[in-house]
């Protein structure tokens, strides 16, 4: 049985001891014959320094690592070429001296690597130094990879004056670039953002972007296929549809999916199925952006956005929608095109990153965490048992939980979403089967929960003057109709809130 390359960026580590490689060689293949300068996107954790390691191995010749493999006897390995391999993926930069340093023993290393000495003293200047002379020692052009390209920019972005400073110096770094082009063969950048051309890659216009070209969907990740040709000594004992369940479902075209390698890897090793690409990394920012801007969390579900939205990433503007998607939180469902303008619609990939992303942001709306686990415990329990009035109980508990001096800090209980969003988080965090905006003939419902053996329908409301308008609503526009052919037992609740009292007011209910 071959072993899982846990944390293994090394292509011939993976080769040469013995671990599990899903073949990516096609996709090389396919980015050198079609063009030279490349851009891709992509979460962390999901391949793309194993692929620009690989990448390395085969420009370099090093063909006996690829026997087997797609690329085998597709690639001229007569001719090798010196790469220059940039990489800010190890450690962190909290200074422009620092990045400036890290820069310098980066060229420092690629130097020692290819057996060449700079003279110039700028980093700027022996960057350009280096390409230069690799062309003349090789005598052949050179291959530029950089990995992780914006990682200096995204570990400060807490940091808006230090994260434009870094920006800049980086800029200087890949604008070398582009006075290059007679001596370079091959350009192949990755990241997790896409910052726009114009505020760090200067000039460098004719960088493709591969992100969301629906060939390249699949260059990081693993497909079904993979899961089933590849891991199936792992599989025995193994329900697919809950490992499809639990990881599959990213997508950058909005038509093929595939699995998040980490989790995968580590739940074949495991064996228990748990949130390992959201744990491995904190959303931190992520989160203070959501709340500070009040936004309405169970539309997670289903957000419809323009392209600019979900491309080019701008320190000055910085939008949830566009690090949401980058960051790997939300993936493409779908798009059309609305006159000349394209429109994605985005959602949660899978149950690990709904159930994790509304659990963090659960938290960063709760005041008593011990409570909060607790309530969530509760909940389900309720929804199982069919007690509604426990429900009712559990979300006041919560919001009488938080003191006063907090809202007072925060003035969120004047925007009238977040009542909902922690509603709908309490929900979404148990994994349960949830549709949002539930469209029916007569409008659509805030929030309906799917289980096996009931449905319950929600709509929520900011106490009126009236109050039962929320269950009066429920019943007057047949929201229930169109789940009555299911034969399940149905719950309409009316749920309104009271901005003064900062908690549930009317919580009423019906079955049918």
């Amino acid at each position: 049985m071959k072993r899982l390359p846990i944390g293994i960026s090394s292509f011939k580590e993976i080769i040469t001891e013995n671990y599990v490689y899903v073949d990516k060689t096609e996709f090389i293949c396919k980015l050198k014959e079609l063009g030279k300068y490349y851009f891709l996107s992509r979460p962390r954790r999901f391949g793309k320094t194993l692929f620009v390691d690989t990448l390395r191995e085969v420009f370099e010749g090093n063909k006996e690592l690829f026997k087997g493999l797609y690329i085998y006897g597709r690639w001229d390995w007569s001719r090798s070429y010196p790469v220059i391999h940039i990489s800010f993926a190890e450690g962190v930069v909290r200074s422009l001296e620092e990045l400036n340093q890290k820069i310098y023993e980066i060229l420092d290393n690629n130097q020692k690597r290819l057996g060449i000495s700079c003279e110039y003293k700028s980093f700027s200047g022996c960057f350009g130094e280096l390409i230069e002379k690799s062309v003349v020692k090789y005598k052949n052009r050179a291959v530029i990879l950089i990995d992780e390209y914006d990682k200096p920019i995204l570990d400060n972005i807490t940091d808006p004056e230090l994260a434009q400073e870094l920006r800049e110096g980086l800029k200087s770094l890949y604008s070398v670039i582009k006075g290059q082009d007679a001596n370079i063969e091959f350009v192949f950048m990755t990241g997790v953002s896409k910052f726009s051309k114009v505020s760090i890659f200067s000039g460098l216009n004719n960088l493709e972007d591969i992100s969301v070209d629906q060939r390249y969907n699949a260059i990081c990740g693993y497909r079904e296929e993979d899961i089933l040709t590849y891991f199936q000594d792992y599989l025995a004992g193994k329900d697919i549809k809950d490992i499809r369940k639990w990881y599959d479902g990213y997508s950058w075209d909005g038509i093929s999916r595939v699995y998040n390698p980490f989790s995968v890897l580590n739940y074949f090793a495991k064996g228990e199925f748990r949130n390992y690409w959201f744990e491995s990394g904190t959303p931190g920012f992520l989160i203070k952006l959501l709340k500070e801007r009040n936004y309405y969390i169970p539309d997670l579900e289903n957000l419809e956005v323009g392209e600019s939205l979900i491309g080019s990433f701008d320190l000055d503007f910085i939008e949830p929608e566009n690090i949401l998607f980058q960051a790997g939180y939300l993936t493409i469902v779908g798009k059309r095109w609305l006159g000349n303008r394209l429109f994605y619609r985005l959602r949660y990939p899978n149950l690990e990153v709904k159930a994790s992303l509304t659990d963090y942001l659960l938290k960063a709306y709760s005041f008593d965490l011990k409570l909060k686990e607790q309530n969530q415990s509760t909940l389900y329990q309720a929804l199982v048992a069919k007690d509604l009035l426990k429900i009712k109980e559990i979300m006041q508990s919560h919001f009488s939980s938080i003191p006063y001096d907090w809202y007072r800090k925060n003035r969120i209980n004047e925007y009238e979403g977040y009542y909902a969003s922690v509603f709908y988080s309490y929900f979404a965090s148990l994994g349960l089967d949830i549709v949002v905006e539930d469209s029916s003939s007569k409008g659509k419902v805030d929030m309906t929960v799917l289980m096996e053996d009931g449905i319950f329908i929600f709509e929520f409301k900011v106490l009126d003057k009236e109050p039962g308008k929320a269950l009066a609503q429920l019943k007057a526009r047949g929201y229930a109709d169109k789940y009555k052919s299911k034969n399940l037992p149905l719950y309409l609740i009316g749920i309104e809130f009271d901005k003064e009292d900062k908690n549930i007011k009317e919580f009423q209910w019906e079955k049918i």
